[in-house]
C-alpha cells in the first residue's frame, strides 16, 4: 500500500477489527471447550485465537509504519474501536490459556 489512501486505511482497520473480534470469539470457545473437557477443542480454538490476534497484531504494525514514515494518520472512532478490539483478544487469549490450564489441573486432580 503506497499512498496513504482513505482506502487503505479502512482496510488496514478493518483487518485489525475483524481478526481480533475472531480472536476474541475463538478464544471464548477455547475456553468454552476446556470447561467440558475437551482439552483438544480448546488447544484448537486457542491455535485459531493466536492466529487472528497475529493477524490483527500486523495490520496494526502497518498503521505503526505508515505513521513511523512520516504520514499523517487522523484519529477517529475507528482507529479507536480497532485498538480497543486488538486489547481485548491479546486479554482474552491471556485468560483463555490460563483457563485451559486451569481445567487441566482440575481434570488431573479427579484421578
Amino acid at each position: 500500500m503506497g499512498e496513504n489512501t482513505e482506502q487503505d486505511l479502512m482496510e488496514i482497520i478493518m483487518n485489525i477489527i475483524i481478526n481480533a473480534g475472531n480472536a476474541k470469539s475463538d478464544a471464548m470457545n477455547a475456553i468454552r471447550a476446556a470447561k467440558n473437557f475437551d482439552f483438544e477443542l480448546a488447544e484448537k480454538n486457542l491455535k485459531l485465537a493466536q492466529d487472528s490476534e497475529l493477524l490483527a497484531h500486523n495490520a496494526q504494525t502497518q498503521l505503526l509504519a505508515k505513521e513511523s514514515d512520516g504520514q499523517k494518520i487522523e484519529l477517529n472512532l475507528l482507529i479507536v474501536h480497532s485498538q480497543d478490539h486488538l486489547m481485548n483478544c491479546i486479554t482474552f487469549n491471556e485468560l483463555a490459556r490460563e483457563l485451559i490450564d486451569l481445567y487441566k489441573t482440575m481434570e488431573n486432580k479427579k484421578d
